[in-house]
């Protein structure tokens, strides 16, 4: 069973920058789409940013929500299995606990292959 681990967030000022890591274990990574979701106090957990392989495993695409793009860029660690997501130009909206999982990206967004979530991190974003 893949075992999920969140950690980086914290708090941060607007326009302030965090960067989430994902450990994964129990199973290799490097072969599935990985990505990040998050969950807004007293809302669904909602995507944020994916990023797999093309349809001939040459290289790496992301795909981003439209409140990330251009302030989120999601990259990975293949050798590690490890998943970052780099959080810049952040914004009191942004806060929320954040969540990785793997699984495959479908219409831009990652379906996960498994309903198993990790604690997540708590981002906040505050003067």
């Amino acid at each position: 069973q893949v075992q999920l681990v969140e950690s980086g967030g914290g708090l941060a000022q607007p326009g302030g920058s965090l960067r989430l890591s994902c450990a994964a274990s129990g199973r290799t990574l490097s072969s599935h789409d990985v990505g990040w979701f998050r969950q807004l106090p007293g809302k669904e957990r909602e995507f944020v940013a994916a990023i797999g392989w093309n349809d001939r495993w040459t290289y790496y695409m992301t795909y981003y929500a439209k409140s990330a793009q251009g302030r989120f860029t999601i990259s990975r660690d293949r050798d590690q299995n490890m998943v970052y997501l780099q959080m810049n130009s952040l914004k009191p909206e942004d806060t929320a606990v954040y969540y990785c999982n793997w699984g495959t990206v479908k219409n831009g967004k990652l379906v996960p292959a498994s309903e198993s979530w990790g604690q997540g991190t708590q981002v906040t974003v505050s003067s």
